[in-house]
């Protein structure tokens, strides 16, 4: 199979921490590379997701909420509730 290659442009501090990574792995990064490209021609999509991270979870509102409950909590404001398990049937 003939070889080619690809030249892409990197933060250098980026680049040296995937270097690092890819080491600790057992791999070079031309293999990581590789085999991120394979994958997607195998699955034809990008692995992982891609996205704007707009998880409700970590919205500003919600993370003062649970700020403010562990706040609660600490400062001994906070209940105790019984977990109840629910069948699916």
């Amino acid at each position: 199979m003939a070889q080619t290659t690809l030249s892409v442009r990197i933060d250098e501090n980026v680049k040296k921490q995937f270097d690092a990574f890819c080491n600790a792995v057992g791999m070079n990064t031309s293999v990581a590379i590789n085999l991120f490209v394979k994958t997607v021609i195998r699955e034809n999509k990008i692995p992982f997701e891609i996205g704007l991270g707009n998880d409700p979870f970590y919205s500003e509102e919600n993370q003062m909420r649970l700020i403010n409950s562990i706040n609660r909590l600490e400062s001994g404001l906070g209940s105790v509730h019984e977990l109840i398990e629910v069948d699916d049937d």
